[in-house]
């Protein structure tokens, strides 16, 4: 199913599945006839134009127009048929020829002022259907599709505009049923194909489209759609290795210059490699280009930028909806504004509570997130564990679960979720290591986060987290880490609560060394702590201390 406007089109129709729309032959011209039988609407328009040079006829015009439009030189073809418009008696059904290539231009408004001159014929109802759907014009689309019949084409036409309203099921049940009563129709499949990869049934998209690999192995659309199962089902590298297939058989170039919808999936297979240059001019011819263009910026911290391009986009699909609530969430969050949280919490339940989102993964995912924007971590727990054996190695959701479970209390599933994230820009994040350092001291690990506190460069995030050990281990009563962590508090801001802090810390380790909760050798540092502060009750504390280990024979 080629985009309008997409140099995709341009390639030989030997390569796509579409049935093409146009002009119907009038005369069998034999040398024309060969380039037509073989498909090759470029070299057929090569010869016409040779042709013209040397004559100038309406039947000659009536090819180089059609030629021209399947060879996707949409332009020339308009030229052809504005001639033929000119001559004295023409036929009034080639405005609808004309407005055939402004729709593929999409040029609308255009494609319908020509479309309205044609006399109403199948062509023109369907043409007129579709430019209705593209121009949001509800009430002549119905009207238009109370005049569809039953012919394969207006079939054909019924279920593409259930596919381009995300109806996915409607669509699919249409072309299967044309699929069963004409399986001479080979294409066929691939629109079915097409429809199970947006049910998200991506092994079954790739069977059902291996039928129509097996006769056409170098058909751009179908390689280009088992690439993006691949893509989906495994990763960028398996989805790039079978778009090889398509530039291995080509006769020359480069096939990815050649066209606009490969250009656009390499960069979601490279993770976002050249997107910048890329999607931006693609964003009105490819609907994915912009959200692609969103998770880019998104990925990249650009959130003003990703929010210029989805704020006035109203979702119709469930991605679109996920994709405006994330949005609005990091958005929330940077800006600490309310509105965009509410919003985001909004769209996330949306789709989460939606009959038929509700089950699956996603939908899941929205809940868990709804509930996290709500701080109701016991509830955003209950989806996320549902899910949990999908992501074994997935970085954000080890983040968020790991997150959510210390923060519901449950430390030793938030250390193992917090452990397992990998890319090191979440791991140098303030708010990874403070909840990490959290987790391994409710975890009775006060070693490991002061390890983390000393790999850290000087900060005022250190000296956050510094707060955070002293507290944190003192009100676990690991007294030893809580000390030392208050000593370089007090040396670093000489607060009195500082003070009073490690003089309540090294109390505690003595405790925890005459419980036998602790060993007597960090009697000596914290002797030595205490003697390199400079407080008149130091020396009361001191004494205590080196008395109880004189009289249990501790040499300090």
């Amino acid at each position: 199913m080629n985009r309008p406007n997409s140099a995709l089109s341009r390639h030989k129709a030997s390569q796509q599945v579409a049935v093409p729309t146009g002009p119907r032959r009038e005369q069998s011209m034999p040398k024309l006839q060969d380039f037509i039988e073989d498909r090759d609407f470029l070299g057929a328009l090569t010869f016409l134009e040779l042709q013209r040079s040397a004559a100038r006829d309406e039947k000659l015009l009536l090819w180089l127009g059609y030629s021209a439009y399947h060879a996707g030189e949409y332009k020339k073809a308009i030229e052809a048929y504005s001639d033929l418009i000119k001559i004295p008696n023409f036929n009034p059904e080639i405005h609808a020829y004309k407005s055939c290539c402004y729709y593929a231009l999409c040029q609308y408004d255009e494609a319908y002022e020509e479309c309205v001159k044609s006399p109403e014929t199948p062509l023109q109802i369907r043409l007129m259907y579709h430019i209705a759907h593209k121009r949001g014009d509800e009430n002549t689309m119905l009207m238009y599709h109370k005049k569809l019949g039953e012919s394969i084409p207006d079939q054909l036409c019924l279920a593409a505009i259930h596919y381009l309203r995300s109806h996915y099921d409607e669509a699919n049940d249409l072309y299967k049923k044309l699929l069963l009563d004409n399986r001479e129709y080979n294409a066929l499949n691939v629109y079915v194909a097409l429809c199970y990869y947006k049910l998200d049934f991506f092994e079954v998209s790739n069977e059902i489209l291996q039928v129509y690999l097996s006769t056409n192995p170098t058909s751009i659309t179908a390689v280009n759609l088992k690439a993006c199962n691949q893509f989906q089902l495994f990763n960028g590298k398996a989805a790039e290795q079978e778009l090889k297939t398509i530039q291995s058989a080509a006769e020359s170039g480069n096939i990815f210059n050649d066209s606009d919808l490969l250009r656009h999936n390499l960069v979601v297979f490279r993770g976002g490699e050249n997107a910048l240059q890329v999607l931006p001019p693609l964003i009105d011819i490819i609907p994915e280009a912009r959200l692609n263009l969103i998770i880019y910026h998104l990925k990249n911290d650009s959130v003003q930028e990703a929010y210029k391009l989805i704020k006035d986009v109203e979702p119709t699909v469930p991605r679109e909806y996920i994709l405006k609530a994330v949005v609005h969430a990091v958005l929330g969050q940077e800006t600490e504004n309310r509105e965009h949280i509410k919003l985001a919490q909004t769209l996330f339940q949306l789709v989460g509570g939606s009959a038929s989102e509700c089950d699956t993964i996603p939908g899941r995912q929205c809940m868990a997130s709804c509930f996290f924007l709500l701080q109701q971590f016991e509830d955003v727990l209950v989806y996320l564990k549902s899910i949990k054996a999908y992501f074994p190695n997935d970085d954000d959701f080890n983040w968020n679960y790991g997150i959510a479970s210390a923060a519901a209390g449950e430390f030793k599933e938030a250390e193992e979720g917090l452990s397992a994230v990998q890319d090191e820009r979440l791991k140098i994040d303030y708010v990874y290591i403070s909840w990490l350092c959290k987790c391994y001291i409710m975890n009775g690990k006060p070693s490991m986060a002061w390890s983390v506190y000393f790999n850290m460069e000087n900060s005022n995030e250190s000296f956050t987290l510094l707060q955070l050990i002293a507290n944190d281990c003192y009100r676990m009563g690991q007294f030893y880490y809580s000390l030392k962590a208050f000593d370089v508090l007090e040396r670093l801001d000489p607060d009195p609560e500082y003070w009073e802090g490690k003089r309540g810390a090294a109390v505690g380790v003595l405790q925890m060394v005459i419980a036998g909760k602790e060993s007597k050798d960090k009697l000596v540092e914290t002797v030595e702590i205490l003697r390199n502060t400079n407080n008149p009750q130091v020396e009361y504390i001191v004494r205590v201390i080196t008395k109880w280990a004189k009289d249990n024979n501790i040499k300090l």
